[in-house]
């Protein structure tokens, strides 16, 4: 009963007894016995609810009852687990965080990371939360239009809304402003060279030959540029660094280039395109962003638009590096390569099971609540992290499994022929099986003189084997080939399984490595979105529901 009030579901058979025998060895010689005294109950436990529960430990056993709840406290208390605080040297306005992901596909954990800390670190300093889109390159990273409202969705979903939202295409004449005022410092020119060529004057660090080149000579290039006159990469406009800098990634730097390409939002507007590197520090000024969270494998991005801020007189945003996350069961998150897999036809969509996108994962049955606790309890951290997807599931059981109610579903099914009493076969049996262990309303599950065992169960019986038919009665294996079963006076059963009626409804279960069909009760067809336990076989989302099928999405 403690272990019930402590967990918020009745024990397992074999944890009970295992602690039992471990405290009381004199009684190893008769398992046997003790276990079906646990078995019994268990099952008064799952009889009850979590009210019915507490109201007994404290009348039976009152310190232990103390002792549940707190412990209970103690572990809620260590898993409420914060972010470390932002420096705020040198900002007294409020803090802003953004996230600026490319959108050229659906969002995965990665992002989901990215949104959250974010989100959370706004919500914490009660500041502002910016979803900006980083949507200036056509070619390599080419914008979804569809991606743009996934994005928004997803934040909403992880309670992340944010503040505002912004899209780079859609402010590509504040680009060019500054682009222009940079030429007119002196700080930015047009290079005609091809790639070979500056790549060895870069390699020699020496300056090209058109770096010392006048403000009017580099407006009229500019100009030309911006015309169309320039095909691409005849010619790019480079941000005067340091061309003796130890670095090569940071001597002289493009800023924009010449792309001929459609972009899916704004069409053939442009033909003149920031570097992601510039048009995020620039905008990063321009939104007010305090704090920005990068991914140490950016720092060139840092000490390139550096030079951008020193020579317009503004002030950088403070940085935290944190590393790299990789999930075992996913490997790298690369945006491309998932949208390349799904146009080769070889996921069904950005919501197929076996993708780490949220899309998927909510398809699935994740509650955002999960995946907000489980990214923030990895904090920041410079360090490259190595998760399980395990460690997703623990912080999503906690959450669902106090919320799913509970169906009898078989893979495989294999049909079991009831004989009630000697010779005759049984009437109509009913089963009143629990909707959820903490609560203490029933459901009704009728069937005839067959039912439905799963194949994994069917496997293990054997002539004259007594199986319990969970909720429903006991039964003696009279035949395998083909089953059939007689009904008989509780007792000791050698085993306890789940079923389904036999006027069950086909399920079939899509989980991430293949597809499972069998049979389920009835009543799984009226939790159509919501998330529920197939006993003994674990948490699905019911999908869709039609006259012949029921489609779930395997959780875990």
């Amino acid at each position: 009963m403690e272990n019930a009030v402590r967990y918020g579901k009745p024990p397992r058979v074999d944890a009970v007894l295992k602690r039992f025998l471990g405290e009381h060895p004199e009684l190893r010689k008769d398992a046997q016995k003790v276990a079906k005294l646990v078995v019994d109950e268990i099952r008064d436990i799952e009889s009850k609810g979590l009210d019915e529960w507490n109201a007994e430990l404290k009348l039976i056993a009152p310190e232990m009852a103390d002792t549940s709840v707190s412990v209970t406290t103690k572990r809620e208390s260590r898993e409420e687990t914060k972010l470390p605080e932002l420096p705020l040297s040198g900002h007294d306005k409020k803090v802003v965080m953004r996230f600026a992901p490319n959108p050229n596909g659906a969002a995965t954990l990665g992002s989901a990371r990215g949104i959250v800390i974010n989100s959370e670190y706004a919500k914490m300093y009660k500041g502002k939360f910016i979803l900006r889109f980083d949507d200036t390159d056509p070619l390599l990273k080419r914008p979804m239009l569809e991606a743009y409202e996934w994005y928004i969705e997803d934040c909403e979903w992880l309670d992340a809304t944010p503040d505002e939202v912004i899209v780079a295409s859609e402010r590509m004449d504040l680009y060019y402003r500054y682009g222009k005022e940079l030429i007119e410092r002196g700080m930015a020119y047009v290079c005609l060279c091809t790639q070979e060529e500056f790549k060895v004057y870069k390699e020699r660090m020496r300056a090209c030959p058109h770096r010392t080149a006048d403000v009017e000579t580099n407006m009229e290039n500019w100009d030309r540029m911006l015309s169309g006159f320039y095909e691409e990469k005849e010619a790019v406009l480079r941000i005067k660094t340091d061309m003796a800098n130890e670095d090569p990634a940071l001597r002289d730097w493009v800023a924009f280039r010449i792309l001929k390409r459609e972009h899916p939002r704004v069409g053939m507007r442009y033909i003149v395109w920031p570097t992601l590197d510039f048009e995020s520090g620039i905008e990063d000024h321009l939104l007010g962003i305090t704090h920005i969270l990068r991914g140490k494998d950016l720092m060139k991005s840092e000490k390139r638009q550096r030079f951008l801020y020193d020579y317009l007189g503004w002030q950088y945003p403070v940085t935290t590096l944190w590393g790299k996350i990789r999930v075992h069961e996913f490997g790298k998150f690369s945006t491309s390569e998932l949208r390349k897999g799904i146009e080769r036809g070889e996921y069904d969509g950005w919501d197929d099971p076996r993708l780490p996108t949220l899309r998927a994962l909510r398809r699935r049955g994740f509650q955002p609540e999960a995946i907000r606790k489980f990214f923030i309890s990895m904090g920041v951290s410079q360090n490259d992290i190595a998760v399980s997807m395990k460690n997703l599931y623990a912080e999503n059981r906690k959450i669902v499994d106090v919320r799913a109610m509970r169906y009898f579903f078989v893979h495989r099914p294999v049909e079991m022929i009831l004989k009630n009493g000697k010779n005759g076969k049984s009437k109509t049996l009913v089963a009143r099986a629990l909707k959820h262990p903490s609560r203490s309303d029933y459901r009704e599950i009728r069937t005839g003189n067959r039912v439905y065992v799963s194949g994994a169960d069917f496997e293990k019986m054997r002539k004259g084997q007594r199986i319990r038919l969970k909720y429903l009665c006991t039964v003696e294996i009279e035949d395998t080939m083909p089953l059939i079963a007689r009904i008989i006076d509780a007792g000791e059963e050698d085993m306890i399984i789940h079923w389904a009626p036999d006027n069950g409804i086909r399920v079939r279960v899509r989980k991430p490595e293949c597809v499972e069909e069998g049979i389920g009760e009835p009543l799984i067809a009226s939790e159509l979105d919501n998330v529920v336990q197939f006993e003994r076989y674990g948490f699905v989302r019911i999908d869709s529901v039609s006259d012949s099928v029921v489609v779930a999405y395997f959780t875990h």
